[in-house]
């Protein structure tokens, strides 16, 4: 489907631009988001008569959105999950567990809005990307933790599926036989095979 993009659209075009999009992708995204308008010669026209309001439109959004990006600053959420020892969740955390996140601390963000390639599936920090704009974006660090204490000890910098690691090492390094075991052991005499001598061994080849 032809498609006329009414904003700047990541890895498809700037706004005014005409495209070719999967049917699909279209009806389902683009133009029930407001991003494009169907290529028809009635569209083309009504765009481009109202081509410099839109680019105004645009023009304010995106300061408002650089604006807001300035406001938020540096932004860490913090979210506890369960997780085993070695760090890895039982669950995940979404887009919409972001959203809610952020949305708590006073930045209100739809799910739509940030971009994940994959669920949270680990403790740890994670970049997280939050589009305020087709052109203003936003990264924010999601501090995923199994409690407040791990939350804290992960921002000061702490590995905490490493430490984990590190701590069955030492373990492993600090075992000891049993004694009695041990003396067995060293106590064991180590026999050796009597030598065979020459005349022996040619009898036995013969």
């Amino acid at each position: 489907m032809d498609v006329i993009l009414l904003e700047r659209v990541a890895k498809l075009g700037q706004m005014g631009e005409m495209v070719t999009v999967r049917t699909g992708y279209a009806r389902n995204f683009l133009l029930p988001q407001g991003k494009a308008i169907r290529a028809t010669e009635a569209n083309k026209k009504r765009f481009e008569t109202e081509r410099a309001q839109l680019e105004a439109r645009n023009l304010e959004a995106k300061k408002e959105a650089e604006s807001l990006k300035e406001t938020i600053g540096e932004k860490t959420v913090i979210i506890i999950r369960a997780a085993s020892e070695t760090g890895q969740m039982y669950g995940s955390v979404s887009t919409r567990d972001l959203a809610d996140s952020l949305t708590e601390e006073g930045v209100s963000i739809n799910r739509s809005q940030i971009s994940l390639a994959r669920p949270i599936k680990s403790i740890g920090l994670h970049e997280v990307t939050v589009v305020l704009h087709p052109e203003v974006e936003l990264t924010v660090t999601a501090n995923v933790a199994r409690s407040q204490d791990e939350a804290e000890r992960q921002q000061a910098g702490e590995d905490l599926s490493l430490t984990e690691r590190d701590d069955a090492f030492e373990f492993e390094d600090d075992l000891e036989l049993d004694e009695d075991l041990l003396e067995e052991i060293e106590g064991e005499e180590v026999s050796e095979e009597p030598e065979v001598s020459e005349e022996e061994f040619t009898k036995e080849a013969e």
